[in-house]
């Protein structure tokens, strides 16, 4: 996959060229500003699917399941809020913005019967993310904004057993996820996204599955874009899901040859900071992440404010640890300026030579 060219010789260059310069800021949680929309079942449905069925596709749509909650959706129910949300992280800070579409393969839509749409949904969300960067890119044009094309987890995971009765039980297939993946992906490239970014893996064969879709897809274009990798260590065990260490994690996942690993998502920025360092002692590439406001309280919400969480991230960048940062669950515009301006002075991690890497 490393030997092909780029697709986008270009944005890759710019992309290298910022990183090179300073830490570079991601956004933060685009559920975190969807509920803040107060949206009811018709406003997910919107007018496209406001008599119980998909208007724009022969597909029938059950009217008995409720759309609420299926925030991809909205990349095209309610788009203008979708860009909006980009658009404050931007201007924010934001170099770059996560396309909505965390939950855009057909196994995740499958819960709401909408597995038509994931193409859509995919190649839809990166081209609102794209012209919010382009809009925002041509008003300050020495300062290049970035698209990121998410692949999220999906409901499903490869390693483990959904039924503790049958451990040897599996509800999904490697080439199932696999497949999903690439139609995805496509529409991501489709879209317009400068990286794609596998994220919040909580399964490492579950981002096997997505790294061995792009390496596919990738060679069938004669093409590729940069792609991300981002872990999640579920509690304070210092583990993913299926069991791995950050540093067993990275080793998994490093012949992808990828232009970042990183955490993200479960921890806040100090319980994360641990295996973020472990990260940043062994990675050959760069090194991102994008904690959580803190853990949620008794409510399920956030509770760590913009100057808490941009004062421990700002030790992480003092300390050298990284090279991307932004936010995940409970985050805002607000989170993400404060960090802007904690990592502002901070030069960005040092990658390691190509002797240590051979070592």
């Amino acid at each position: 996959m490393s030997t092909l060219p780029w697709l986008h010789p270009e944005r890759v260059a710019l992309l290298e060229s910022a990183l090179s310069e300073r830490i570079l800021i991601l956004d933060g949680g685009m559920g975190t500003m969807l509920q803040g929309h107060q949206l009811d079942e018709a406003g997910f449905r919107g007018q496209r699917f406001e008599h119980g069925h998909d208007s724009s596709h022969e597909h029938d749509h059950p009217g008995s399941c409720d759309l609420k909650g299926n925030n991809d959706l909205l990349t095209l129910t309610k788009p203008e809020i979708i860009r909006g949300v980009h658009t404050a992280y931007l201007e924010a800070g934001a170099d770059l913005v996560e396309t909505n579409t965390f939950n855009s393969t057909r196994i995740s839509q499958a819960d709401y019967h909408l597995e038509h749409l994931a193409y859509e949904l995919n190649r839809e969300g990166a081209r609102l993310a794209r012209a919010a960067c382009d809009e925002i890119e041509a008003k300050t044009p020495e300062r290049p904004r970035f698209v990121i094309g998410v692949l999220g987890p999906t409901s499903r995971t490869a390693s483990l057993s959904p039924d503790v009765n049958d451990p040897g039980f599996r509800n999904v297939t490697f080439e199932e996820l696999a497949t999903n993946y690439t139609e995805a992906a496509q529409g991501l490239i489709d879209g317009g996204a400068d990286v794609i970014m596998v994220e919040t893996i909580f399964d490492t064969l579950n981002a096997k599955a997505a790294l061995f879709a792009l390496s596919e897809l990738f060679h069938q274009t004669r093409a590729r874009l940069p792609v991300m990798i981002s872990g999640t260590i579920t509690d304070r065990s210092g583990r993913t899901l299926s069991g791995q260490t950050a540093e067993a994690f990275f080793y998994s996942v490093r012949h992808a040859r990828p232009l970042s690993v990183g955490l993200n998502c479960a921890l806040g920025a100090a319980d994360l900071r641990p295996h973020v360092q472990t990260l940043a002692n062994i990675a050959h590439c760069f090194v991102s992440t994008h904690p959580n406001a803190g853990l949620p309280n008794a409510f399920g919400e956030y509770d760590e404010t913009p100057e808490q969480m941009a004062s421990v991230i700002g030790g992480f960048a003092r300390d050298g640890l990284l090279n991307l940062v932004g936010g995940c669950c409970g985050t805002t515009p607000a989170h993400i300026k404060a960090i802007a301006e904690a990592v502002r002075e901070c030069a960005p991690r040092a990658l390691p030579s190509l002797a240590e890497n051979a070592a």
